[in-house]
């Protein structure tokens, strides 16, 4: 990366390309124009991952999410996936369950 340090464009995507799992997710719940070149990026994930989550978050803290009834459903997912990507470790299959939990409340909402 060292012979594109000046090509702020290409160094944000090349580090996005560099990025898997939960911190891939994480990037990707940033808002659109948020970051305006590489040293913002840099801090930002300094910020997010410097302490790598000295405070842990259970996965059974999905569980407690609730879609709020003006929230698009765009805006919701992005917002679990937020917090699926602070939850070092979390099984998808545990994810996978809270979600289908709130939809079926927001399924049961609709209906009546």
């Amino acid at each position: 990366m060292t012979l594109y340090a000046n090509n702020d464009a290409l160094m944000c995507k090349i580090f996005a390309m560099t990025l898997q799992g939960e911190v891939q997710d994480w990037f990707h719940t940033l808002s659109p124009y948020l970051i305006q070149n590489f040293d913002e990026l840099s801090l930002v994930f300094s910020k997010e991952y410097s302490s790598y989550r000295s405070i842990k978050n259970r996965s059974d803290q999905l569980f407690s999410m609730k879609k709020d009834l003006n929230e698009s459903l765009r805006t919701y997912v992005k917002r679990f996936k937020a917090e699926k990507a602070k939850i070092v470790g979390c099984d998808d299959s545990i994810a996978c369950s809270a979600s289908k939990k709130d939809s079926q409340q927001i399924t049961n909402y609709v209906e009546n």
